[in-house]
């Protein structure tokens, strides 16, 4: 597709574009039917879909026979899911690691679109023609690799940016808002937040851009173990901290008598000094609807974090729908989110809060966070207390074998991704705006980058003894 350039700070296409413009959708329409009936492209003036093949940027769509139809309105919470007939043809489940490519407009780390037409700045000059580098073969050598777990190989991350975001974060941590004591350095590090964050961004302009979201990283984990988890944290009046904390990210605005106390209180404890101070960095980098959409997710998060919580005073096991709920909001999904803010541009907030980009959202979360379910199954296993995760609901609730249920997790995940990248490539081909494409790409990439992670992060994860 051609060179976006800087996509603007504040969203400028028209009104009509929250129903993803009469305009755009006929386009697509007469696209799609034009190249099913072998015709040629519609005349200029349509929305530009693609570029000349060979020049490693080719179009962000399925191929004519395989183009899914518009979206259909989002299926309702209360029924069975229609079964969707968009699914791309070579989204077959890949066994230990092969690396088949996924779909066609599912772009992995920084070749195709990602190289051509996510550029920040104009090219006075088109890119050079070439073949499309191939993707890595398999894992690294020494990743942890799931049997029959579906998973697309990426690029192995910047070494340079690794290191100095690996740099950046420890200083910040350290000095900055004194996160952790000494006996946690292991730990801190252990966690690879440069490696991580760098192979969820890999379009990122600037290590300041990196650096934003390794900072909400951090203190969405600060929170998460300190509050919630076995660093200090406990069901027992969660709901009282999680919202103080909470106003670290969405500001209290109170009398001048009771504000002042309010903002000391932001420095009472390290999770409430990492909120306030990564999203401080997070808001100068920002626009303020990209703020809003992020304060917006966190509250989503911090109500997962409430439910599981609930469950654990009341000693309930939920049933394997209400567990899938309940992780759909306590899950990755503010990661994912800020992917434009990270790269230096904004998917305007009418085509954000369509309900197809909504879909699309959601279930790269989802996906994504049965992949931590999966790779942290005996981490949690063999910490104290008793932790949920979805192999043991499945075993609880379903009356499977330990193995079984973690075969069936499997299946889970597979499924969520399938569905994340058929409602994806849905809405690349109703929407072929620049930046929805970017976003869908970027989304798709931070799901591999954080598949990854887990996958190569030995230190805190291993996997059982199942096969």
């Amino acid at each position: 597709m051609p060179d976006p350039g800087l996509s603007p700070l504040q969203s400028s296409l028209p009104g009509a574009a929250a129903h993803f413009g009469t305009h755009v959708l006929a386009a697509a329409a007469a696209r799609a039917e034009a190249l099913a009936l072998g015709h040629p492209q519609p005349a200029a003036g349509d929305v530009p879909t693609g570029t000349p093949a060979g020049t490693g940027t080719e179009a962000p769509v399925a191929e004519p026979a395989a183009r899914p139809a518009l979206p259909s309105p989002p299926p309702s919470p209360f029924g069975t899911p229609p079964v969707t007939t968009a699914a791309p043809v070579d989204a077959q489940p890949r066994v230990q690691g092969t690396a088949e490519p996924g779909p066609g407009w599912v772009l992995r780390g920084p070749t195709g679109l990602g190289t051509a037409g996510l550029s920040l700045v104009p090219r006075d000059e088109p890119p050079a023609a070439g073949p499309r580098p191939a993707p890595p073969a398999a894992a690294p050598a020494d990743a942890l690799i799931i049997p029959g777990l579906y998973w697309h190989p990426i690029p192995e991350p910047d070494p340079v940016r690794v290191e100095e975001v690996s740099v950046r974060i420890k200083s910040w941590a350290l000095d900055e808002i004194q996160l952790y004591p000494e006996d946690w350095e292991g730990d801190f590090d252990g966690f690879h937040v440069g490696r991580y964050m760098v192979a969820c961004h890999p379009d990122a302009p600037t290590v300041e851009h990196l650096m934003v979201a390794a900072r909400l990283m951090v203190a969405e984990n600060a929170v998460d173990d300190c509050y919630c988890e076995d660093l200090g944290g406990s069901p027992i009046g969660l709901g009282g901290r999680l919202l103080l904390a909470h106003t670290a990210l969405d500001p209290l605005h109170s009398t001048a008598e009771y504000q002042p106390a309010w903002a000391e209180s932001l420095h009472a404890d390290a999770p409430r000094r990492s909120y306030r101070s990564a999203m401080e960095y997070f808001a100068r980098l920002a626009t303020p609807s990209q703020a809003d959409r992020f304060r917006h997710d966190m509250a989503r998060l911090h109500m997962g974090y409430l439910a599981e919580a609930a469950w654990d005073e009341t000693n309930h096991v939920p049933e394997v729908w209400e567990y899938l709920v309940m992780r759909q909001f306590n899950n990755f999904r503010p990661c994912p989110t800020i992917t434009d803010t990270v790269g230096g541009y904004e998917l305007p907030a009418d085509l954000h809060a369509q309900p197809a980009m909504q879909r699309v959202l959601a279930l790269a979360g989802n996906a994504s966070t049965i992949v931590n379910d999966l790779y942290s199954y005996t981490k949690e296993l063999a910490s104290p207390g008793r932790h949920m995760n979805l192999p043991v609901v499945l075993a609880d609730r379903e009356s499977l074998s330990e193995k079984d249920a973690y075969l069936k997790a499997v299946e889970v995940h597979n499924d969520l991704m399938r569905d994340f990248e058929a409602a994806s490539a849905e809405l690349a081909a109703a929407c072929p705006v620049p930046s929805v494409l970017r976003f869908l790409k970027g989304v798709a990439v931070w799901v591999d980058g954080n598949h990854y992670w887990h996958q190569t992060n030995t230190y805190r994860y291993s996997l059982p003894d199942f096969w």
